[in-house]
């Protein structure tokens, strides 16, 4: 297996960059997503979706800004030679 020639590094370093920065994203909408979820339950209205579908796209932002977090310590990585 041939090493990857400083193109196909740099791409690489690119396009996780890219995904690690989605995760300065899915904090704040698990908040957001989590705050309407608390104000539809106080407030016993539907605020455009069930109490209970808010805490669930809470629980699916935060698997995704995992994810995007471990995209962040493969940017670090790759960006860090040893």
């Amino acid at each position: 297996m041939s090493s990857p020639t400083l193109a196909e590094h740099e791409k690489a370093i690119k396009d996780v960059k890219g995904c690690a920065r989605m995760e300065d994203y899915s904090w704040p909408l698990a908040v957001v997503f989590l705050l309407l979820g608390v104000a539809s339950d106080v407030l016993n209205v539907t605020l455009g979706l069930e109490t209970i579908h808010w805490f669930l796209l809470v629980i699916a932002a935060l698997l995704a800004a995992i994810f995007f977090r471990m995209g962040r310590g493969i940017y670090w990585y790759l960006n860090n030679p040893q």
